[in-house]
Order: structure tokens, then C-alpha cells, then sequence
């Protein structure tokens, strides 16, 4: 071929510096570019092969190679794949964006199934000149008679084409690397980054550092392979001692046998898993690899929980393992990561289109030939085939999670605490999920036993059996006095219809409801997350029929004697104005009820919808607004049957009434949330002064 000078045929003005600086956002990416161009051509190489058009030399090895230069200031990718004749170097290189991937699945549809081509755009080896100020090619195509080719640019619009000198079927690309990406051409850092994009690429994968001294490591001589070059053998002779027999005589013991050891040329080893375990069936995994791959792929060295193969052929092809790491307190970070690959190339982390949102809290890699890419594979075309993908991910997820708490329920109940914030986050954000997982949503209650959404209305339907009993009877009662019309009990009947679930934030702050709750039979779950306000009003939504309520909202029938509100209307009166002077709170709500245990003085409730609202607002930064001004007034409820109570009542007059009246009032409060400072000053300082009138 004579040397020919031309232009790069470039279909609109002005691409090429476009491409340069603006096609990828990642300078470095040009390794994942040019080596996965490599893989492409060994892999057509080798279907070639399998189709029996070429026929590959026995000792053949594939490999890329990556050669860094640092003082020469250049790198090379070479491949053993099946080159190119000049004509092709002017249909794939000198016309920008001719794929040649594209081209050769074209020709070969009917035949290649086996394996997959990476290329999609031909724009991959333009990334070069983002690093380098000229790239030069030298290849030689497999076809019989071709005649080496070589190319070199630059980086303008004109390139040289002329005959070369390389001897081996396949291409080397040399990159002449400006003087602001030198990095590249250092050992550690093409290491770092060749690891980054092409840890899983399915072609082996070798870098070196060229002109570097010779490595060599010493192997058995049994071991050596027709592929090492053995430089020395080491011979380690026999070893023996005298030894001295019971009868006296002495004999020579061997103690060390004879070695043979080889002194080799350092076996190159590969930066890449060219068959990485989310490609294996999943029968085909032990629970060490699954673990072993975790550790390699995420630097995490604490066992993940469990974890999801992904493993689907139609009708799209998608592979990927998804791990479920410890994430049990609020404060750690619960942050995941979800490594996205395209035929074993990494393309991003949490590529928030294919992975829902909630899922980001886990640990895993996707790979996905059929992504519809853009053209610098580092983001994802607009395209619905992509929600497909991701419902797919999150159904097999709660299918994993479904079938666990079916036949290993054991199992599941151990992971709980570590997997419901990720669980409760996704019933948040993804509707269809929460359907799903409804059932098998996991609550553990006062016994620590672990209860289904189901199983939590079993029990609260029969705890409350009775008590509904006597609601019903007490409704049929006041019907005939009350004047309410039909509409009215219509209406409240209707809202009694849902069934409560009784729930604890904090088992040692409302220790004193728990103790009644205990006393009647009656169970709670516990609640203890920051995410669980959210979470159960999600809940109620999606299931019209239940309410959560804490223990503390109100005072529940099954803990009252049975009064009827008239023979208390003179007592609240009572009480009321009494507490609302001590306490300087002429707004304050009183009640007073005849509590089953007698040793409760008082305790605050606060309606549920004034306690949702507070998290609300202290979610938001609100914390300093009252929640009164929401329908969330606290109510004092005072108990009757007790001594200390009965004694106000009946020494109104007391000088000790009003600091009995704040003190009452604030262990009340104790038992509901932590005083304030200046309020927790003033209870101790009262605590003081009534333990002083016992020394009187």
C-alpha cells in the first residue's frame, strides 16, 4: 500500500473537537474504551473460529495488554484479536461513529450467539486524544495475504496511513499522552483505573510497565509449565542426622528429603475476573464465594445478611447478585452501592433509572447487555424497556424476601432488625412493593416475638374481644339518652371498625403503660425508628381496615373500671380547677377515670394525631410550633382509685395540694417524654421538699 494522506470523514463541522472534551465526563475513561475494543476483537476472533472461517492457533492465549511508559510519556493497548487490513482502518477509524461492532453482528447475526460484543457506537477510540496529543495504530488482520497497516493523528482532522511492520495478527494502539495526563502512563494509577471500568471484562487483562527489570519467582519443579521460561533450577540436596537406637547402635536419619525448585520468569497475572460469579447459575454458587466476591468487589469485610442472584434470559437478558449488608441502627450510613455493568464493562454506580431508589440501600452488581445506552455508555437513553428492568429488580427482591419469611422464617426474623429500615423505606417509596410485602412485614412486640401485619390483628382482636364486648354494651345503653341520630351512629360506627395496633418508641420511657398494658393481656409492637411515623401512616393508607396507636394516645377501655361519665363529671370538675391553678394552665385537659390498677397516680396522653404531628414537625425542623394548634392537646388522666389522688380531692384546702398537683402532673410527663432542664430542676427540688415533710 503506497502512503496516503486524507481527512477523517466527520459528517458534521466541528465533531471531533466535541467529541474530545465533551463526549465523556470522566477523562480516564478512555482505558475502559480501548480495552473493551480489544475484548471486542479477540471476541470476534474467536467466533470466527467457532464458525469455522478461522481457525486459531493451538497455543493461542487471548489478552489485552497494557503497556505504560512514563518516561517515553506514552501508553499502548494491544490485542491478539483479529486486526484490520487498511480497508477496514478507513471504514471503522477514518469515518467517526461507523460501528464496527454494529457492522459485524450484521453480517454475522445468524451465527453469533455465543458471546457478546461490547461495541455499540465506534466512537470508543476517539476517547484517546481526551489524554493524548497523537495516537498512532498498528495492526495486522487475521485474513489471509493482509499486510500490516499503520494510522497515526494528532488529534486534528487529518491522519497518515501507510504499509507497517507489526508481525502478529491483531492491533496495537499507542497513545503520545499530553503533558496534563501523564498520570495515565503511571503504573499504580492505570492499575487503579483499569480495576475501576475493567475488573469483570471477559478477556484476560495484563499491564506492565515497559522496559521494566525482569521479575522472576521461585515454583516446585513439578509445577513448571511448557509456558514458563525457567532461568536456574535449585537443587536442595537431602538432609540427614545421626541417630543413636535403644540397643546403641548409631544410624543416619534423614530429616529433610531432597527439592527440586524451579527459578522462573514471573507468571503474569491478570487485573480481571473474566468470569465473574453473578454469570454462574445460581445452584452453581457456594455461600463462600458469594461472601469471597462481596469482599472483593465492595472492600467490606463484615458479612452481608444475605443476598439475591438475578439470573433472567427473557425478555431481557439481566444477571447480577444483590446483597443485603448489616444495617441495623439508624445512625450508620445506609448508604449502598449498585454497580451497573453492560456485558461485564462498568458503566456507573446507582444509575438511579435502573435501580429504584430504596434499593440503593443494598450492595450488588447488575449486568445488562440489553441497556439502551447513550453514545458514551455512561448513562442510560429514555426508554420504558428501562422501568421494565427495574420493576423486574424490585419484584425479585420482595420475592426473595416473601419466600424467606415462608419457609425460613427463623432465618428472616434474625435479619429483621438489620432490614427493616431498607423494607419500611421501600414500602414508602415504591406502592407496588408495599402491596406485596404487606404480609410479611415483620413487628416485634413486648415478648419479643416477631408478629406479621396479620398476625398483629389476630392478636388485637382477640386481646380487645372483651372490651369490644363492652363498648357494644355501653353503646346500646346510652343509645336510648344520648339523641344521636341514625346518621351519627352510623358515622362513629364506621370509624370503630378499624382495628387498632397498639405500638412502644421507647420500651423504658413509657415503661409505666407497658406495665398496664401487661396487667390486661393486652400486647404492643415496638416502633422505635426514626422512619416509622412515615412508615405506618403508609401503612393505614394501604390498608384501610387498621390504625396504629400508641399506648400512651389514650386509655383504652380494657384499663378503666366500669363508670359512667356522670358519676365523674363533679370529680374532673374538681380536679380540673385544682390542676389548672397549681399549674398556672387555664387550657389544661383533665380527666378523671377509675384505672384498674390503683398504684398509677396519673399519666399524659397526647391523641395520635397530635403525636404525629409533632414528629412532623420536628422532622422538619418545626420543633418549636405548638402541636396544639394541630388538634394535639395533651390530656391529664387522673386515677381515682388512688390514694394520693383521693387525698387532693378530699384536702382541697392543703397547703401541700398544689406542689402534690405539679408533682402528679410531672410524673405523668416522665412517663410520656423527658422534662425539660429547667422542668426536670424543679421536679427534683420538689422531690426534695416532699420527702422533707416525712421528717416533720
Amino acid at each position: 500500500m503506497s502512503k496516503k494522506h486524507g481527512n477523517l470523514s466527520i459528517n458534521s463541522d466541528n465533531i471531533f473537537p466535541i467529541i474530545k472534551k465533551w463526549l465523556y465526563s470522566d477523562h480516564d475513561i478512555f482505558y475502559r474504551e480501548l480495552i473493551s475494543n480489544g475484548c471486542d476483537a479477540i471476541t470476534k476472533l474467536k467466533k470466527l473460529d467457532l464458525i469455522g472461517e478461522y481457525e486459531l492457533p493451538d497455543d493461542y492465549e487471548p489478552k489485552v495488554q497494557v503497556l505504560v511508559n512514563p518516561e517515553e510519556k506514552t501508553l499502548k493497548v494491544i490485542d491478539n484479536g483479529l486486526g484490520m487490513t487498511a480497508d477496514e482502518v478507513e471504514e471503522y477509524i477514518n469515518q467517526i461513529a461507523f460501528s464496527g461492532a454494529a457492522d459485524f453482528l450484521e453480517k454475522y447475526k445468524d451465527k453469533t450467539n455465543e458471546e457478546q460484543i461490547i461495541g455499540h457506537f465506534g466512537l470508543g477510540f476517539y476517547s484517546a486524544f481526551m489524554v493524548a496529543d497523537a495516537v498512532h495504530i498498528d495492526s495486522l488482520s487475521y485474513k489471509e495475504g493482509s499486510v500490516p497497516v499503520h494510522w497515526e493523528c494528532d488529534g486534528g482532522t487529518e491522519f497518515d496511513m501507510s504499509d507497517g511492520t507489526k508481525d502478529a495478527v491483531g492491533t496495537q494502539i499507542t497513545l503520545f499522552l499530553n503533558e496534563e495526563c501523564l498520570e495515565f502512563a503511571n503504573e499504580y494509577r492505570a492499575r487503579e483505573v483499569i480495576e475501576k471500568y475493567c475488573s469483570f471484562m471477559p478477556i484476560p487483562i495484563f499491564l506492565e510497565k515497559e522496559g521494566a527489570e525482569t521479575e522472576y519467582e521461585t515454583i516446585p519443579a513439578d509445577e513448571v509449565t511448557e509456558k514458563d521460561t525457567v532461568v536456574e533450577t535449585i537443587v536442595e540436596e537431602a538432609k540427614f542426622e545421626e541417630k543413636e537406637n535403644e540397643d546403641g547402635t548409631k544410624e543416619q536419619v534423614e530429616v529433610s528429603p531432597r527439592t527440586e525448585k524451579a527459578k522462573i520468569v514471573k507468571r503474569p497475572v491478570p487485573l480481571n475476573d473474566t468470569a465473574p460469579l453473578w454469570g454462574k447459575h445460581p445452584n452453581d454458587c457456594t455461600d463462600e464465594e458469594y461472601k469471597s466476591f462481596y469482599r472483593k468487589v465492595f472492600q467490606d469485610y463484615k458479612e452481608p445478611l444475605f443476598w439475591i442472584h438475578l439470573n433472567m434470559d427473557y425478555p431481557f437478558n439481566l444477571k447480577g447478585i444483590l446483597y443485603f449488608p448489616k444495617i441495623n441502627t439508624e445512625y450508620d450510613s445506609i448508604e449502598g452501592v449498585i454497580k451497573l455493568y453492560n456485558n461485564q464493562v462498568f458503566i456507573a454506580d446507582n444509575i438511579k433509572e435502573v435501580i429504584p431508589e430504596f434499593l440503593m440501600l443494598l450492595k450488588g452488581v447488575i449486568d445488562c447487555p440489553d441497556l439502551p445506552l447513550n453514545v458514551s455508555r455512561s448513562a442510560l437513553q429514555n426508554d420504558g424497556f428501562v422501568k421494565k428492568i427495574s420493576d423486574y429488580i424490585t419484584k425479585k427482591v420482595a420475592d426473595k424476601l416473601i419466600g424467606m419469611c415462608k419457609t425460613d422464617k427463623e432465618s428472616y426474623e434474625k435479619y429483621w432488625d438489620d432490614i427493616s429500615p431498607f423494607i419500611k423505606f421501600g414500602c414508602l417509596k415504591d406502592e407496588k412493593f408495599c402491596d406485596k410485602i404487606n404480609d410479611y412485614i415483620l413487628f416485634k412486640n413486648l415478648d419479643d416475638k416477631y408478629l406479621t401485619l396479620p398476625e398483629c390483628l389476630k392478636v388485637e382482636e382477640d386481646g380487645s374481644k372483651d372490651d369490644s364486648e363492652g363498648a357494644d354494651a355501653k353503646a346500646d345503653t346510652s343509645e336510648e339518652s344520648d339523641g344521636k341520630t341514625d346518621a351519627d351512629d352510623s358515622e362513629e360506627e364506621e370509624k370503630d371498625t378499624r382495628k387498632p395496633i397498639y405500638y412502644v418508641t421507647d420500651v423504658q420511657q413509657q415503661g409505666q403503660y407497658i406495665a398496664m398494658f401487661k396487667e390486661q393481656g393486652m400486647d404492643a409492637v415496638i416502633l422505635n425508628h426514626t422512619i416509622d411515623t412515615s412508615f405506618i401512616t403508609q401503612l393505614e393508607r394501604r390498608n384501610e381496615k387498621i390504625k396504629f396507636v400508641r399506648i400512651d394516645a389514650d386509655l383504652t377501655e380494657s384499663l378503666k373500671e366500669d363508670s359512667s361519665e356522670e358519676d365523674l363529671k363533679e370529680t374532673k370538675e374538681t380536679l380540673t380547677e385544682l390542676f389548672r391553678k397549681a399549674l398556672g394552665d387555664d387550657k389544661l385537659n383533665v380527666s378523671a377515670e377509675k384505672l384498674k390498677n390503683a398504684e398509677i397516680a396519673s399519666v399524659l396522653v397526647l391523641s395520635e394525631e397530635g403525636r404525629r404531628m409533632q414528629d412532623m414537625m420536628k422532622m422538619y425542623g418545626m420543633a418549636g410550633m405548638d402541636a396544639s394548634m394541630f388538634g394535639g392537646d395533651q390530656t391529664l388522666v387522673l386515677n381515682v382509685n388512688h390514694a394520693l389522688v383521693r387525698y387532693i380531692l378530699e384536702n382541697k384546702d392543703s397547703e401541700h395540694v398544689p406542689m402534690f398537683c405539679e408533682q402528679l402532673y410531672d410524673l405523668a410527663a416522665l412517663s410520656n417524654h423527658p422534662l425539660a432542664p429547667e422542668a426536670m430542676g424543679k421536679f427534683i427540688a420538689r422531690s426534695n421538699q416532699i420527702m422533707m415533710l416525712l421528717t416533720r
